[in-house]
């Protein structure tokens, strides 16, 4: 999750065989009370997150899948801020370290995750 200016503030990692959604669920339901909107991508289009967000009354800002049969509308333009979360993990990966995982335990591989949000965070004002 990214906060407006496109900084990392909250992280969760997820094993590599999981769905979208478990990860999802976690960042949700920790979303700080001005939260206005919330931008993801396919993977993360289910009815049940769309329905967490407007009861929260958060805008929601997720294109609908390919294979949907009844598509919800979205706002094309907002979607395009997803730049910034794509952004973000492009500069998480441009640490070597993170990019090939080069840590064999969770732990220790989220902790250098940490360190280089760190530094992303306070580097982009």
């Amino acid at each position: 999750m990214c906060d407006g200016k496109g900084r990392p503030v909250w992280l969760y990692l997820t094993v590599g065989q999981v769905s979208d959604f478990r990860g999802a669920d976690v960042l949700l339901a920790d979303l700080p009370d001005e939260t206005e909107e919330v931008i993801g991508d396919r993977a993360c289009d289910s009815n049940r997150i769309r329905r967490i967000l407007v009861e929260q009354n958060i805008t929601v800002c997720i294109p609908p899948k390919k294979n949907r049969k009844s598509k919800p509308p979205y706002d094309w333009h907002l979607c395009k801020k997803r730049r910034l979360i794509e952004n973000m993990f492009a500069k998480l990966k441009d640490r070597r370290r993170v990019a090939t995982r080069y840590d064999r335990c969770a732990h220790t591989f989220l902790s250098a995750i940490h360190i280089a949000a760190t530094f992303i965070f306070w580097l982009r004002e």
